[in-house]
């Protein structure tokens, strides 16, 4: 019984390390912008780009929370070069890959699929619209919803629920087979559209990101992230 109860916990996040709190390979990381694709901090939250972008930012650990939820880091994106429009193939975000063999209890591709509720604590300088893309890599199929930071320079909890998928069951191996993506900034390509928030094929990409405000518009520019999960079912439970 106990092996089960503790299974059931650790399953419960499919997020890694969403407190921010494992940074093994290093706390700071300056200059990301054009071909820096990759891991640089916190592990498993990866950078993101595409086309040929001139922002440049600086990505890492801070100490800077909301103030009594029990977290001691948080990831944080600042703008240290800035650019003003992005062009229409350009992107920024941040994402986390999930392989398919932690995700066969959602029963996607079934008319049983779970749905999935994110919830995670955000602070931006920036007030606006920001878009969380859910991938399947596997089916090429997306969703996306918005979230808005109503005030600047506040922690806020956001919550936001994904419908369960029916189509498109996720390879039961250690490939990517979710991605999990935070928009900083789209260009037109992603953002010309009407956002995908319904489970749609990916291959749509200008309704990936509609209404995304650009992170990248300012040197003033700060994005803060912390207390990440994503659960099956249609409500949040604590982090």
């Amino acid at each position: 019984g106990n092996y089960v109860a503790l299974n059931t916990v650790g399953m419960k996040n499919i997020i890694i390390n969403g407190d921010m709190s494992i940074a093994q390979r290093g706390t700071s990381a300056t200059g990301l912008g054009d071909n820096d694709n990759g891991y640089h901090t916190v592990d498993r939250w990866r950078f993101q780009e595409v086309g040929t972008p001139t922002f440049e930012f600086t990505q890492s650990q801070s100490t800077d929370v909301p103030s009594g939820q029990g977290f001691a880091t948080s990831l944080k994106m600042d703008c240290t070069t800035a650019q003003g429009s992005l062009a229409s193939d350009e992107l920024i975000r941040i994402a986390q890959r999930v392989e398919g063999q932690n995700l066969q209890y959602l029963k996607k591709g079934t008319a049983n699929a779970e749905s999935l509720t994110a919830s995670f604590w955000v602070k931006s300088s920036k007030t606006g619209t920001y878009i969380l893309n859910l991938v399947d890599q596997d089916n090429t199929r997306q969703i996306s919803k918005s979230y808005t930071i109503d005030s600047a320079n506040t922690w806020e909890k956001k919550t936001l629920t994904f419908e369960g998928d029916t189509t498109g069951a996720f390879d039961n191996d250690n490939g990517n087979s979710l991605q999990v993506i935070f928009f900083l900034g789209a260009g037109t390509d992603y953002t010309s559209g009407t956002l995908a928030t319904s489970w749609e094929a990916s291959a749509l990409n200008t309704n990936t990101a509609v209404g995304q405000v650009n992170l990248a518009d300012s040197t003033a520019n700060e994005w803060f992230i912390t207390g990440v999960q994503l659960e099956a079912g249609t409500t949040a439970s604590d982090f």
